[in-house]
């Protein structure tokens, strides 16, 4: 089972890497398969009320209602039929690779056995209420589901042929039956419904909303499934008189039928029980994942008391479970936000992407809060005192002005209501709260200071919901709810010569702390390369050339991605300028601050030429529904994320 474990470990793993580069670790849908689980529940459950309206719950009616829903009210009740058929059917996908997910990364064991078998209890509710889905249509296909449940449950010892008895001459079929029949089917999913919300009782500020973007994926794909393979029934009404000869099977619900036909129905009850009866016994099988048993305390540095933290509890949840305020991210080791510094004790560091840990970050103590887990009592530190700080607030401000600095920039200026202030680190940025709960992060384009006003830069995002409203419909008073202070992307105390490479308007932040260091008398060497598209992107480019005549430690060099017959700079990718420009970069603090592409380039190139892995801080864009960008140096997302 160990080397199966590792097998599917690796696997996953891989797979995650690839998929974090294409949607980003936010998006990346093996990190939210159980909210994708929860949203297949409910469009399920919508799709089914809707269908339940116009069904005709008796013998005679239940197969001629469900043609007129599907044939004569194709537009919506045909379509939300087969909605219903693929949700229900993807929703069984999503939990099984859930499951097999956490049993790859040995997630069952300890305290997480309540969720392993509330899981394998949740498996079944949906297979039952699937398998008496089928039954409604009443069919070929269900009169095939119904005599083959109903042999299947004959075989258990008590029932003799009872169940068969009623299927001998179609009148023993009544009304009554189906009754009964619909009645399961909404009981049953009220069931799973409890059951779901019992799953995660035991992981701390657990979700069940994936985002927004993947919701919407998720629903445009089984539209678009629903209209090209419309759901229908099979082969005329159900008739007891004839024998079912030949049936289309749904492969997700119903694949242990044929073993039923081949094997006999006592072999499906003993697959069936041997395989419940494994699942369930699992968290306590070999081989036992290394960790020390019973409770250890940690110590979560600067200024926080000892916390218990359960055997096989991740750090992160051990912190989360007693009201820390920790950063975190994806919670699967994809992103790095939630990365510590390990102190005293030892941890197992779990499985991660090792682009976000490297050896050399282990070799220094360094852990993922979401992956370790302690082997005995540990002191850790959250760099910068992230725990020290007041936790994230909740404000509303409104917007004082707005002004196009560029063809597809707008700086947008917040104010806050009399009296009140952020207290914010140059570098952070906050999340702009949408109407349904979804966010958008922006970096601060001002530095901290006695000006309680907000400056954000803006780009205007193709399709972007919110960038949209920002450059069409925003208007000075609007109301605009936000979360912050956030992020890590701050100006390190030190006397090395300071390198900004920022990609667009990567230079919100960079701003902010470039103006900051010059509020506070920073002396150290500081060069900007600002890469953008178009000349036209510079939109600040007077301001730094006027930070570079006034301060003698500071330069600015430009560069251009896109030829421009007009430009006389610099021109080519963006961190491949400050390369050019510096082939030694040992001894040099660097601040990397683009879209995604732009880091995942940059970094490691700056690696090889020198530079110190412990003197580079990024800060990585995500733009939410967004294509991968074309130019990593010119690139541009909605808000930072830290990388």
């Amino acid at each position: 089972m160990g080397k199966l474990q590792a097998a599917l470990r690796w696997a996953f793993m891989r797979v995650e890497a690839l998929f974090n580069r294409a949607f980003g670790d936010r998006m990346n849908p093996l990190y939210q398969l159980g909210t994708i689980g929860f949203f297949l529940f409910w469009l399920a459950v919508i799709s089914g009320l809707y269908l339940y309206a116009f069904f005709g719950t008796g013998v005679a009616q239940a197969y001629e209602s469900m043609r007129s829903i599907t044939h004569v009210q194709w537009w919506a009740g045909g379509i939300l039929r087969s909605v219903h058929r693929y949700a229900s059917a993807a929703m069984v996908m999503v939990m099984l690779l859930h499951m097999v997910r956490n049993f790859a990364f040995d997630r069952l064991r300890g305290f997480r056995w309540f969720s392993w078998v509330t899981g394998v209890a949740l498996i079944w509710g949906v297979y039952v209420s699937g398998i008496n889905g089928y039954m409604l249509p009443w069919d070929r296909l269900a009169q095939f589901v119904i005599t083959a449940t109903f042999e299947w449950l004959d075989a258990l010892p008590g029932f003799g042929g009872a169940l068969m008895r009623n299927l001998i001459r179609p009148e023993s079929i009544s009304d009554r039956f189906f009754s009964l029949l619909s009645f399961l089917h909404i009981g049953v999913p009220l069931v799973v419904l409890l059951l779901l919300f019992v799953h995660v009782q035991r992981v701390p500020k657990a979700r069940t909303n994936p985002p927004r973007p993947i919701m919407i994926s998720v629903a445009v794909t089984l539209l678009v499934l629903s209209l090209a393979y419309p759901a229908v029934s099979q082969g005329g009404p159900a008739d007891l008189a004839r024998a079912v000869a030949s049936v289309g099977l749904d492969w997700f619900y119903l694949p242990l039928y044929p073993l039923l036909d081949a094997w006999g129905y006592r072999a499906g009850w003993i697959l069936v029980g041997a395989g419940t009866l494994l699942l369930l016994l699992l968290p306590w099988l070999p081989p036992m994942r290394r960790s020390a048993k019973g409770e250890h305390r940690m110590t979560v540095h600067p200024a926080t008391e000892p916390i218990p933290v359960r055997a096989g509890e991740t750090l992160l949840d051990a912190g989360l479970r007693h009201g820390l305020t920790l950063p975190y991210e994806c919670r699967n080791g994809g992103c790095g936000v939630c990365r510590c510094v390990v102190l005293h004790g030892s941890v197992d560091h779990g499985a991660y992407q090792p682009a976000v840990l490297t050896a050399a970050q282990r070799a220094r103590g360094e852990a993922l809060m979401c992956c370790a887990t302690a082997l005995g009592d540990v002191d850790i530190e959250v760099p910068d005192g992230a725990v020290a700080r007041a936790p994230r607030r909740m404000y509303t401000a409104a917007v004082e002005s707005l002004e196009r600095i560029a063809p597809e920039v707008m700086r947008v200026m917040l104010v806050l209501p009399q009296g009140e202030r952020v207290e914010f680190r140059a570098g952070q940025y906050i999340d702009i709260v949408l109407d349904d709960g979804s966010r958008r992060a922006f970096s601060f384009a001002n530095p901290p200071g006695d000006d309680p006003r907000i400056e954000l830069h803006v780009r205007r995002i193709p399709g972007g919901r919110f960038t949209g409203h920002v450059f069409d419909t925003m208007k000075v008073g609007d109301p605009l709810r936000f979360e912050g202070p956030l992020g890590e992307f701050t100006l390190r105390e030190g006397r090395q010569p300071i390198l900004f490479v920022a990609g667009a308007t990567g230079f919100a932040p960079i701003k902010s702390i470039v103006e900051d260091a010059f509020a506070r008398g920073v002396q150290r060497p500081m060069l900007l390369y600002w890469g953008v598209r178009h000349a036209a992107d510079l939109y600040a480019l007077e301001l730094a050339e006027r930070w570079q005549r006034e301060h003698s430690n500071f330069r600015v060099v430009p560069v251009l991605s896109e030829p421009d017959p007009s430009w006389e700079g610099r021109r080519g990718l963006v961190h491949e300028a400050m390369l050019s420009d510096h082939p030694d970069l040992s001894g040099q603090e660097v601040y990397v601050c683009g879209s995604v592409r732009m880091v995942e380039a940059a970094v490691p190139a700056f690696l090889k030429q020198g530079l110190a892995e412990e003197s580079c801080f990024t800060d990585a864009f995500v733009v939410p529904g967004a294509p991968p960008p074309a130019a990593p140096a010119a690139a541009d997302g909605a808000g930072p994320r830290p990388a």
